[in-house]
């Protein structure tokens, strides 16, 4: 691998592996199929990142440091569609099958890795410099290959088989089975997807997580993922994700990676400047440059960047934002996403609203299931979420917080609070569930103040959809909120279901992904504009500090 301004390592890493890989394994198909497999500078990049040595690793023979001898516990690599993510995976897990993928000390001079004391015969020798890192392959490697379907596990699994087979790796590895690879020593490669769930808990020691980007809590992959890094905690062993960029709607598996603040996780995220446009040609193709770079065949790798921008251009006709994450390596969300995260985040300016302040409230309430939500808006637009009780706890209700249903008298203790702090002037609440509540708060506050909104008319609840996007988008409407963190994230949760005549309903973007405080949030908008239109807003309080 050629060293690049962008690419410079000036850490202590396993150079050993990198040179073994480029030894060892080979190209797995195309014209160019059995021929050396050569590193190109962001896979040597990603490699040297994830076999970085700590500076102060400790090396003791009879009780060898495994992964906290590394710098990362784990690594992340986010690329475009064919970048070469399979290959690139397949390549590092021949280095944790056979290879030098374990710390063993410092060399001092005179050193060597020679691939006949490790059983190969193919006469490979590393000299190492004094002062480098020394690598050792793992005694009985058990590594799990892991994606959402076969098909996912395919991309590296139809890889890796060649790779061993045509090249130096078939005198150590003599036969890949259709399912799994027998190792020497003992040591095995599995296929693991969502529907072979019984393998987990495993003693694993290596798990490239293939397209981590669809692992949601709807498919049962969040869970996959973290049994694994379980078993590779108590292992020593490390885990290696590859993906497109995620939907950030979907809080995958690949979205709380990246957004974690482990120190500890190496992430390789390329990502062009955010003010080029994917839809102009031009920039699109300057985007594509930037993420694809030494994949690009005028660059020596092997994808062409027309036969890429036809197919963005194409896919761009009934997905965008897929086109853009999966050509793009861009982080947005998909076609049907009501609306996006970034624009609701920009109107955040959080403040503090009195105690008599004039608002509107709103409601959507569940039983079992879904979330119940309040929120209120004040007359100039502030929208937020009212606390209640001595704990001023937010006035969101989670039933997997309260045994498995949501406690019906806080919230109706909540909503008397609410009546007596702030000067309701109206509130609109979703029927189904608590049409007994709401029948008690209007007879108790006043059949013109508190009413029932349907939000199951369709009618109805796209006008008010488009009248709270409208008013988000619109840089003169006034509107702010309070940054509610819940509230954010069921907005980014909610897609658009088409109807008949260009209307649509508000879904959730999977069975585990709420919206409630996002519908609640539509709920308070439109009863702040219908008391707007009616001219209820009374003259005598309107007070809030900045």
């Amino acid at each position: 691998m050629a060293a690049t301004d962008e690419f410079r390592v000036d850490f202590p890493t396993l150079f050993v592996a990198l040179d073994w890989a480029e030894a060892h394994c080979v190209v797995p198909d195309g014209f160019r199929a059995g021929r050396p497999f050569e590193l190109i500078g962001w896979q040597g990049w990603c490699l040297a990142n994830f076999y970085r040595v700590k500076p102060d690793a400790l090396w003791v023979p009879s009780d060898p440091v495994l992964a906290p001898a590394f710098f990362y516990r784990r690594s992340q690599v986010v690329l475009p569609q064919k970048a070469g993510k399979g290959p690139y995976t397949a390549c590092h897990t021949c280095i944790e099958a056979v290879g030098p993928a374990l710390f063993a000390g410092w060399a001092e001079g005179g050193e060597s890795y020679d691939c006949r004391d490790h059983g190969c015969g193919c006469g490979w020798v590393y000299e190492y410099e004094p002062g480098e890192p020394m690598g050792m392959p793992w005694p009985t490697p058990l590594i799990q290959i892991t994606a959402f379907s076969e098909e996912q596990t395919d991309n590296v699994y139809d890889a890796l088989r060649p790779m061993i087979d045509k090249g130096p790796l078939s005198d150590v590895i003599p036969r890949t089975g259709t399912e799994f690879i027998r190792l020497p020593n003992g040591g095995r490669i599995d296929v693991v997807t969502s529907s072979a769930q019984s393998r987990l808990g495993q003693r694993v020691t290596f798990v490239p997580q293939d397209e981590t980007g669809i692992w949601v809590e709807s498919n049962k992959m969040v869970r996959v993922a973290e049994t694994q890094r379980r078993g590779l905690a108590g292992m020593g062993g490390r885990a290696e994700e590859t993906t497109n960029t995620w939907d950030p709607s979907e809080q995958s598996v690949a979205q709380r990676t990246y957004e974690s603040r482990a120190k500890d996780v190496f992430r390789f995220v390329p990502q062009a400047p955010a003010q080029l446009s994917f839809k102009d040609k031009r920039e699109r193709r300057r985007i594509m440059r930037h993420v694809y770079g030494d994949s690009l065949r005028e660059r020596g790798g092997h994808v062409d960047l027309d036969a890429i921008e036809a197919e963005a251009l194409e896919l761009m006709e009934k997905d965008p934002g897929q086109a853009e994450r999966f050509f793009g390596n861009r982080i947005v969300a998909g076609l049907g996403t009501w609306l996006e995260r970034d624009k609701w985040k920009q109107r955040a300016a959080p403040r503090i609203v009195l105690r008599g302040t004039q608002v509107v409230l709103g409601m959507d309430g569940s039983d079992v299931d879904d979330w119940t939500a309040i929120r209120a808006e004040t007359q100039d637009g502030y929208q937020f979420t009212p606390t209640y009780g001595p704990d001023k706890l937010p006035t969101i209700w989670n039933p997997a917080d309260h045994d498995g249903q949501v406690p019906r008298l806080e919230v109706a203790a909540a909503v008397d609070e609410l009546f007596g702090f702030f000067d309701v002037i109206r509130m609109y609440g979703d029927p189904p569930y608590w049409e007994t509540e709401l029948d008690a708060w209007a007879a108790k506050y006043g059949e013109k103040r508190v009413l029932r909104w349907e939000t199951y008319r369709p009618v109805q609840m796209h006008a008010a959809a488009e009248r709270l996007i409208t008013d988000v988008n619109k840089q003169d409407s006034g509107f702010s909120h309070d940054a509610c963190s819940v509230t954010e994230t069921h907005v980014g949760n909610a897609r658009k279901a088409a109807r008949l005549h260009n209307r649509y309903v508000l879904t959730k973007a999977s069975p585990t992904q709420k919206i409630d405080s996002c519908v609640t949030s539509i709920i308070v908008h439109e009863a702040a504009g219908d008391v707007t239109a009616a001219k209820l807003w009374k003259k005598r309080y309107y007070a809030y500090t900045a």
